[in-house]
């Protein structure tokens, strides 16, 4: 049998520790969950894409977060069928290996490792730029060498570097304890939304909605930049993705039928709201113009209200709760890492699991190594955009995964059926291509070399190596 079509069976899918081989403790509940989606898909891009979608579509950007909300719903419920059926680690991962191929299961993966990594890395350096204001207004004696990445002209981001490795070391001391925090933060991140909503409301015209649809409904090219309701669609589009770490957490749900289920379509429903309330309240306090173009348009809108003190705590909530983002997405790779350990496709020695933590102490560490890495010395401006192709090849995945074992077997036991599987399956499997279509030219162009190095180091060494070889 061909690498590309092996597949893992059934039973060892369900049953990843009845022979012995490394489990993780099962110690989450449907609440973890729930923030560990939120914790993941509410960051810094809640405070900028508002703007950024309106200067695209206008008071209709609030139809841009319908749209892409619908594309990701699609494949988070297409998540949700998998994760309750196969509730082990490994995410799209697993989906893939025991579905449709062990080949396409390492591309998968590799791609996973890919989105994880860079979104721990750049967030970090984005917390680092806060830190970094925040040391400068304090008059701390820090050499700026040490604030800033040697392509900025520094030594290293320290900052950057901090919050990485104490999110990884936060990670290692439980599970359990890890989503306790998570769970603390991001109520401060959801407080702080509510209250931008409750300020903005008084000031509340609806004249800022006419003309609804300024710049039309598909995306078309203006001065050579896309806009319509369809172009703010898909850059709002990144702004959900981070629901699919949730499904990491399979192996470790106390009741993955009914858990997963709910925290995987409940942050996306949840964040959907957060995403369009704030959206709404924007719009309707300010018209479009006036914080279309600006770098924080909720701080600006809160300054031109008369609460600039608001608009300042409101700031400090989100830099207090940006490791939520770095915790969801550290989580999520150390996961991808581990599950692919286990299968003998990467070294077995990273699959191990601390005896009274129950968590796989040595991949996460090195986790956290190579995000600090990276946002402490690596310029990743330009490969950022790397990240959203990773997503796109893993939500495919997913949907691909769903349809086919709907075809191939249809009896089997399901915990959680998505409704009109075809129609679900073909919108997110659609939707997602004609996104990854729109991304830049040299990010594709990065993405697949980054899968041709990936599938090089599986010929020469995992498929050899791997359980099933």
């Amino acid at each position: 049998m061909s690498f590309w079509n092996r597949r893992r069976p059934w039973g060892s899918a369900l049953a990843a520790h009845a022979d012995g081989t490394p489990h993780l403790k099962r110690s989450l509940s449907w609440p973890h969950l729930v923030a560990l989606g939120v914790g993941g898909i509410v960051g810094t891009g809640i405070y900028t894409l508002t703007g950024e979608a309106a200067a695209l579509a206008g008071p209709a950007a609030m139809l841009s977060f319908v749209i892409a909300g619908i594309v990701c719903a699609c494949a988070a419920l297409a998540y949700a069928e998998m994760s309750t059926m196969i509730p082990v680690a490994g995410s799209a991962y697993t989906y893939t290996y025991t579905v449709i191929g062990e080949g396409w299961a390492w591309i998968v993966g590799w791609s996973l490792i890919l989105e994880y990594t860079l979104v721990c890395s750049v967030v970090a350096v984005g917390w680092g730029g806060y830190a970094s204001g925040l040391i400068h207004q304090a008059g701390l004696p820090v050499p700026e060498l040490l604030l800033t990445a040697p392509a900025n002209g520094g030594l290293i981001d320290l900052p950057a570097v901090l919050i990485a490795l104490a999110v990884a070391g936060m990670l290692t001391l439980g599970t359990r304890e890890s989503a306790r925090v998570n769970l603390v933060l991001v109520i401060v991140k959801i407080v702080a939304l509510a209250g931008f909503v409750a300020l903005c409301l008084p000031a509340f015209d609806a004249a800022h909605f006419t003309p609804f649809m300024p710049q039309g409904f598909a995306a078309h090219e203006v001065d050579g930049v896309k806009v319509g309701v369809i172009a703010a669609a898909s850059i709002i589009f990144f702004a959900f993705y981070g629901f699919d770490t949730i499904s990491t957490a399979s192996e470790e749900t106390q009741n993955p039928g009914r858990d997963l289920t709910i925290g995987i379509v409940g942050s996306m429903l949840l964040c959907t709201l957060i995403y369009m309330a704030v959206a709404a309240s924007a719009i309707g306090a300010r018209p479009v113009a006036e914080f279309a173009r600006s770098g924080e348009p909720l701080a600006h809108i809160l300054r031109s209200l008369g609460h600039p003190r608001a608009a300042v705590a409101i700031g400090a909530a989100a830099v207090i709760a940006l490791p939520t983002v770095i915790m969801a997405f550290m989580y999520g790779q150390s996961r991808v890492f581990f599950a692919m350990a286990r299968d003998g496709l990467l070294p077995r020695r990273l699959a191990a699991v601390h005896a009274t933590r129950g968590t796989p102490v040595a991949v996460t560490l090195l986790t956290g190594v190579i995000a600090a890495t990276l946002a402490g010395f690596v310029p990743l401006a330009r490969i950022v955009a790397l990240a959203n192709a990773g997503t796109l090849c893993a939500f495919i995945a997913t949907a691909a995964a769903m349809m086919l074992l709907r075809v191939r077997e249809p009896l089997r036991a399901r915990r959680f059926r998505v409704p009109l599987w075809w129609l679900v399956g073909a919108v997110a499997i659609a939707g997602c291509l004609y996104l990854f279509a729109s991304l830049p030219r040299e990010t594709i162009r990065f993405f697949f070399i980054w899968n041709a190095l990936g599938l090089a180091l599986y010929l020469a060494y995992a498929r050899r190596r791997s359980a099933l070889a």
